[in-house]
């Protein structure tokens, strides 16, 4: 790295060095020397203080910089594609997958930078107890936030775990960030049905060396989970609670982020966790019968195509109808609205929605209230957007029911044949009826705390 002041260039500065600071207001700082983000400005430079605070300066305000330590930290990339394999053993094998997130993640307090950790050695200095549960696996498959992911990336994530179970692993454990980690896990649900064991997807709130961290319960309850599981479902392993003690085993296809940093951020809707992981017990109980039970090789099945031009959007008062009409002139081949209440939008939109389907565009009516059922039999506006030929999307809530709709157009752009797969349950994704404890559950849990 070299800096220019007043045309002096400075080569020997490095990132993580510590550096000596002096202003031209005479004022002096020390700190250690911290790359800069992407959206940083390229005049300034950022020091993390001996106060723990970042500041970033200004190279105009700078007279002179002295290197007092030279830094030690080692900022190159674990390569995405490494691949490591534990030790042989008489323990289940279980495969971890990494995609990015905190939770494969810890931060240097010396330099405040936030580094991935990917070596498996790593994973069992932070989590010993993970030795004596599963002979463990790592694959760095990508490091992306998860708002980057597309339709493209479950694919490939859907084609690595069936990779990992042709292999021969007991269960696949995808490291995946928390904020869309949901789309993920109904994706995979409809892309790989009938394996030998569980895809478990988990996540972390705070990294792993923090004290109030998720990290080591989420991720041990993941590998129980693959471990111990009678099912073969994708699901996502996350904190029941903000305490610790109880995971909860949502179903992939029911499960929704409620919450942006609270550990217990993911519930259930419309249906129950289907097990609850006892970390500290190393315990596992399944709490439902209904379930798709462990397969073999021979009865997976792979179907991992997913359209990506297909449109979620929410309905909102007023709403401009040219907003419709602009997804059909720009050639999408799906829609899915989320509605108010039971499913009812405008009626100015009416008319798009109509086009849309005259022109072969399936257009799928959700509830924006994410608890409940579509049900357009109710009122004057749901009838009338059955008769122009929406498609219901019972209780699956609105991110369900968009990668629902991606996976069956990959498979198919016929109208009806859409129409049925949409109203047909593949991976639990759809009750026959809605229960109402299934809204008050946790509730009840809050205020019984």
């Amino acid at each position: 790295m070299v800096i220019e002041l007043k045309g002096r260039r400075i080569p020997d500065v490095d990132y993580f060095d510590r550096v000596r600071i002096r202003l031209k207001d005479g004022t002096i700082l020390e700190g250690v020397l911290l790359p800069k983000p992407e959206t940083s400005r390229e005049d300034i430079v950022i020091v993390k203080l001996p106060n723990g605070y970042n500041v970033g300066i200004s190279i105009e305000r700078i007279e002179d910089i002295q290197v007092i330590e030279k830094g030690s930290v080692k900022t190159e990339p674990i390569p995405i594609g490494q691949f490591v394999r534990g030790e042989a053993g008489t323990l289940p094998r279980v495969r971890l997958v990494a995609t990015g997130g905190t939770i494969m993640s810890k931060v240097d307090y010396v330099t405040g930078a936030v580094y991935p950790s990917f070596s498996l050695e790593d994973l069992y200095a932070l989590y010993p107890e993970l030795r004596g549960v599963a002979s463990l696996e790592l694959l760095n498959l990508m490091a992306m936030f998860s708002e980057d992911f597309t339709p493209e990336t479950w694919a490939k994530i859907a084609e690595t775990a069936y990779k990992a179970f042709q292999d021969g692993v007991t269960g696949v454990v995808v490291l995946h960030g928390t904020d869309t980690m949901h789309y993920t896990a109904a994706a995979l649900a409809f892309a790989l049905r009938n394996a030998p064991g569980p895809v478990v997807l988990v996540g972390s709130q705070r990294s792993s060396d923090r004290p109030s961290s998720d990290a080591f319960e989420n991720l041990l309850s993941a590998v129980l989970t693959c471990v111990k599981a009678p099912f073969a479902e994708s699901v996502v392993v996350m904190h029941y609670t903000t305490n610790d003690g109880v995971i909860a085993v949502h179903r992939g296809t029911k499960v929704r982020k409620m919450h942006t940093s609270r550990r217990d951020a993911f519930i259930s809707i419309n249906a129950e966790p289907i097990a609850f992981v006892y970390p500290q017990k190393m315990e596992l109980e399944v709490r439902t019968s209904h379930y798709i039970p462990r397969g073999s090789i021979e009865t997976m099945v792979l179907e991992n195509r997913f359209d990506t031009r297909v449109a979620l959007v929410k309905f909102y008062p007023g709403m401009d109808p040219e907003i419709i009409h602009y997804l059909i002139d720009k050639g999408y081949h799906g829609i899915v609205i989320e509605g108010t209440g039971f499913g009812h939008v405008r009626k100015e939109l009416l008319d798009p929605i109509k086009r849309a389907i005259e022109n072969g565009i399936p257009v799928v009516i959700a509830s924006q209230t994410i608890f409940g059922r579509v049900n357009l039999n109710v009122y004057r506006r749901g009838v009338e957007l059955l008769r122009i030929g929406v498609i219901p999307a019972e209780d699956m809530h609105p991110e369900t029911a968009f990668v629902k709709l991606c996976w069956v157009l990959g498979k198919t752009r016929d109208l009806e044949e859409v129409r049925k797969l949409m109203l047909t349950p593949i991976a639990f994704e759809i009750n026959p009826r809605t229960e109402p404890h299934h809204y008050v559950q946790k509730l009840e849990l809050e205020q019984a705390k």
